[in-house]
């Protein structure tokens, strides 16, 4: 998972504080891992060094001050090369696939364009690992045989989650932020 990536996500969405793009991130992306405080600030810190996000001024609030992060046009860019680049056919892809299908529908992207590259990567992959089956030793192809019922897997997610895109589609974006109800 790309922690600074999925943040530069949420800002694009909105600029944010600190606090929000954590509670955020761990509703739609930790799944029983919360990302620590100190991490999200650290990442932040590291965007606006590079130019990525913006920090407003300090503003008082009920507890220490408060600076709402804000996405520049270079961190746009790089969100947008992310999101349209296919993740490597691995497995346990499905997590950063998931979040790149939930920020594609959150920023009005074409998450069924993604979820259509992810398929014809997988089906690539799955190629070449049938070839290495055909001619490699026993070993190979149970390797061969591990690493395509992973993607088998990612493919039966990705038709599923095509067929749903919709119904995730509501959730995420009558959420506002808010994550899921």
């Amino acid at each position: 998972m790309s922690v600074p990536l999925a943040l530069l996500g949420l800002l694009e969405r909105e600029p944010s504080y600190g606090y929000d793009l954590k509670r955020d991130y761990d509703t739609y992306f930790s799944r029983g891992k919360p990302l620590p405080f100190g991490q999200v600030y650290a990442t932040l810190g590291r965007l606006a060094r590079d130019g990525k996000v913006s920090a407003g001024q300090s503003e008082p609030g009920a507890g220490p001050d408060r600076k709402r992060y804000a996405i520049t046009p270079q961190g746009r860019h790089e969100v947008e090369a992310w999101l349209a680049e296919p993740v490597a056919a691995e497995p346990h892809l499905q997590t950063v696939l998931f979040t790149k299908v939930v920020l594609a529908l959150m920023l009005d992207r074409d998450a069924a364009g993604y979820l259509d590259t992810q398929r014809a990567t997988h089906m690539r992959r799955m190629r070449e690992l049938a070839e290495i089956k055909r001619g490699g030793s026993l070993v190979d192809a149970l390797l061969a045989d591990h690493g395509m019922f992973h993607l088998e897997a990612d493919l039966r997610w990705i038709d599923v989650t095509a067929a749903r895109l919709s119904a995730l589609a509501e959730t995420v974006t009558a959420a506002g932020g808010e994550g899921p109800r």
